[in-house]
């Protein structure tokens, strides 16, 4: 399946002008960018589509320690894309334009993921289970809850820490006018769901819904 170009979500850091055709992400189009155009297009570590297709069948990328087989598959919101003959390492961002870059990043940094907690679920026989924004959960007794962050070991496949939503702490904009812009939450008015964020010396009122705590 293929999407026109001219439909392409706003966040796709791609010209609007080219070919009339592009990979669909096989899942959340809005959420992320397919490995296709990061490899070919932002990083240009490929010259075309065949060459890419060369490397997913050589389990040459890993995204988020797993090998990637498809072109189409989506890389979400700070997912960590490991291209093995080059030993590079990178994370996908917003940017401050309200598009999707691409951000090399040093191999110590590239075993954890940060996602956003949606919420909770008691599970038979007691168990909590954890559901993120990225669309997988855990199961896991760690102490969070809904709009905090957590930190993924992507190579033990479990929880490292848990980012609580709170005041004085580093915060990345998701959503809205003022998306992909990293600051501090100086309040937070939990009957209103909104919080006040210092961003350059300036203070931002934003949904909660639209914040993630980061590191």
């Amino acid at each position: 399946m293929h999407l026109k170009r001219q439909k392409t979500p706003k966040n796709w850091p791609i010209p609007r002008k080219g070919t009339p055709y592009i990979v669909r992400p096989n899942f959340n189009i809005n959420k992320g960018l397919p490995i296709l155009i990061i490899l070919r297009d932002i990083l240009k570590v490929a010259q075309n589509r065949k060459e890419v297709k060369k490397a997913l069948v050589s389990k040459h990328i890993l995204l988020n320690n797993k090998v990637v087989r498809e072109e189409s598959h989506n890389a979400l919101l700070f997912d960590v894309i490991k291209i093995i003959p080059s030993k590079k390492n990178y994370r996908v961002e917003i940017l401050e334009n309200k598009k999707f870059g691409i951000k090399e990043i040093k191999e110590n940094e590239a075993d954890s993921k940060t996602v956003r907690v949606i919420n909770k679920k008691i599970l038979k026989g007691k168990k909590t289970q954890i559901n993120l924004s990225d669309g997988s959960n855990f199961l896991s007794e760690i102490d969070c809850k809904t709009n905090d962050s957590i930190i993924i070991n992507l190579k033990k496949r479990s929880i490292d820490k848990c980012l609580p939503l709170k005041e004085k702490t580093n915060a990345v904009i998701l959503e809205g006018k003022h998306s992909g812009k990293k600051g501090i939450i100086n309040k937070i008015d939990t009957k209103n769901k909104i919080a006040e964020v210092n961003v350059e010396k300036n203070k931002i009122n934003v949904l909660i819904k639209q914040l993630m705590v980061v590191k």
